[in-house]
């Protein structure tokens, strides 16, 4: 009976010590637990108030920004006057013009005897002429702008002379000049671009330029042009403002 008991004692005794840790351990875990769901009071008052002090520096510098925008909407709004380029258009100028908001290019279009003419024209460049400092000149760079110009004479046959060209005040410069066949794949129209136009007989580059004067590219064409591109810098750089103004807004 003695030894039986002492049996029972040392059995409960080991099951106090194994099950009596199990029992402080998931204690523990219970209060840690506990702890992660009622954080300190103080740390999300900071955290809140970081988040405000950084939505309002934001809010603040876009504006900022918005009222910068809107100065140079009004600045170029008392430069662009949009009626004043049909006012500009010369009776006598021989091509429809289609410009369209957002797109750099613009193109001329019109029919002459059986051809189809297109000119595609860029934006203008600002072209710089350093003189040379010889000591005698105190004149200094001079500046002119330049147009890029692709012009495309186009039969019936779908046959075309596609003329790339520079214009300036009072100049038209042809730099190539290639023979485009419908159909032709890219690699047959860069076969077809010919020698280079600067290495063509006098003679025969002079009846090119008559060639393109004849269809109305010629210089009282490009200098309306120039005045016609320089007008649409301003305005394409109102629309960028405005769509830039739009996005900060939102």
């Amino acid at each position: 009976m003695a030894l039986a008991w002492c049996v029972i004692r040392r059995s409960a005794s080991k099951f106090a010590s194994v099950y009596g840790g199990r029992v402080r351990s998931i204690s523990a875990v219970v209060n840690r637990a506990s702890l992660a769901r009622n954080p300190s009071p103080v740390r999300p008052f900071v955290y809140r108030g970081f988040n405000y002090s950084t939505a309002i520096d934001r809010i603040s510098s876009e504006q900022s920004l918005i009222r910068v925008i809107d100065s140079e909407i009004n600045s170029a709004l008392q430069t662009d006057n949009i009626d004043l380029d049909e006012e500009m258009t010369p009776g006598s100028f021989p091509f429809r013009i289609e410009d369209n908001p957002g797109n750099q290019n613009v193109t001329l279009t019109r029919d002459y005897n059986g051809e189809h003419i297109k000119v595609v024209v860029s934006m203008p460049s600002l072209v710089s002429d350093e003189n040379d400092d010889d000591g005698d000149d105190d004149e200094g760079p001079s500046n002119e702008s330049s147009i890029p110009l692709v012009v495309t004479v186009t039969k019936k046959s779908g046959l075309s002379l596609e003329f790339s060209c520079m214009a300036f005040p009072d100049e038209i410069a042809i730099d190539a000049l290639s023979v485009k066949h419908p159909g032709d794949s890219l690699e047959e129209q860069m076969a077809n671009d010919g020698p280079d136009f600067e290495d063509l007989d006098e003679n025969l580059k002079k009846t090119f330029y008559k060639f393109l004067e004849i269809r109305g590219v010629k210089a009282s064409t490009t200098n309306f042009l120039h005045e016609y591109m320089m007008r649409k810098v301003n305005r394409e750089y109102l629309l960028w403002l405005k769509n830039v103004k739009e996005f900060m807004e939102e």
